[in-house]
């Protein structure tokens, strides 16, 4: 493959990449883990062990991407997440 062709592709990734939007959400004091893991699941059709997963990182870390795609297909995930009262934006 060549110099150019690499190049070409590396860009072909980037603008597929670049239309993707994440869920992050934040860590409160406020809510149990049983309940970030069931709005997970809910919201985001986690498995309970992916849910699981996140609910940990977002304990230990602050804040976990929790789903990654397209603008319209997060907009009613992350509702329902600030809807079941998590602090949850879209970036």
């Amino acid at each position: 493959m060549s110099t150019k062709e690499k190049i070409e592709e590396q860009q072909s990734v980037a603008e597929k990449e670049g239309n993707l939007n994440e869920i992050v959400l934040y860590n409160d004091d406020v809510n149990t883990f049983d309940h970030v893991i069931n709005s997970l699941i809910f919201a985001c059709e986690h498995t309970p062990e992916q849910a699981e997963q996140c609910s940990i990182i977002v304990h230990y870390k602050g804040k976990c991407t929790v789903k990654t795609g397209e603008l319209s297909d997060l907009k009613p995930r992350c509702s329902m997440l600030l809807e079941a009262g998590l602090s949850a934006e879209i970036v």
